[in-house]
């Protein structure tokens, strides 16, 4: 594997829930931790450990109680709101448990939705959106509406979603963990083959055996802390 440049990287991560003055609940407490180039990194951990919440953090969607986050050196925190947002959208790609597609529109247009929200053109939206589509196995589906699709294919059309703005990682909050086991194993396959095909980045939060399996990398959390597991 040709991992290269640390691209994102957690420094002292801590985030607490108050109410008023009072500390209710130290979720994460220090946390460190880096993403190189091209690898796939799984982090698991007891439910309500704080792995969403990480992901949140490294992803720009919540803002930590103390710490930074680095993505290529760059301090995202320091980035006005727009430009955090706009960093978001052409940077990052999100997958999360419950695919979050929009019911009224077909596969092909809620694929298109990031990149039309980043102003490009109609027509190339279209058209890379389709070859997206027809990259996750779903050629038979593009004008399909979620209604009229199975769990499995719903979530495929979620990561050729997050695929649309060319990101450089795709942070994943248990992606499969809302599918029945085969349709899991299917997303999992197709998880690993993006990233060797297009050199994608892959930050993965999950409880299933199978994709822990197949990634580069584990980092356990436990207690607010990060530990290492395996590395390939």
């Amino acid at each position: 594997m040709g991992v290269t440049r640390k691209i994102l990287r957690g420094e002292n991560l801590w985030k607490e829930y108050h109410t008023g003055e009072k500390i209710v609940l130290q979720v994460l407490k220090g946390v460190d931790i880096e993403i190189k180039e091209g690898e796939v990194v799984v982090i698991v951990g007891p439910s309500g450990c704080g792995k969403s919440t990480l992901l949140h953090l490294l992803g720009g969607l919540d803002r930590p109680t103390q710490g930074k986050v680095f993505f290529d050196e760059k301090e995202i925190f320091a980035f006005p709101e727009e430009e955090l947002a706009e960093f978001r959208n052409k940077s990052l790609g999100f997958v999360f448990q419950f695919h979050h597609l929009l019911p009224e529109f077909t596969s092909l247009e809620n694929v298109c939705m990031p990149a039309l929200i980043a102003g490009k053109a109609k027509k190339s939206v279209f058209a890379k959106a389709e070859k997206i589509l027809l990259d996750v196995g779903l050629e038979g589906r593009l004008h399909h509406r979620p209604n009229q699709l199975s769990g499995g294919e719903q979530q495929r059309v979620a990561v050729a979603r997050a695929l649309m703005n060319d990101p450089q990682i795709v942070l994943a909050d248990e992606p499969s963990g809302n599918l029945d086991e085969e349709s899991g194993l299917n997303l999992h396959k197709l998880l690993i083959s993006l990233s060797e095909k297009r050199d994608l980045t892959f930050v993965i939060a999950t409880h299933n055996p199978d994709l822990t399996k197949r990634a580069h990398r584990v980092l356990r959390l436990t207690e607010g802390k990060l530990t290492t597991g395996k590395s390939q």
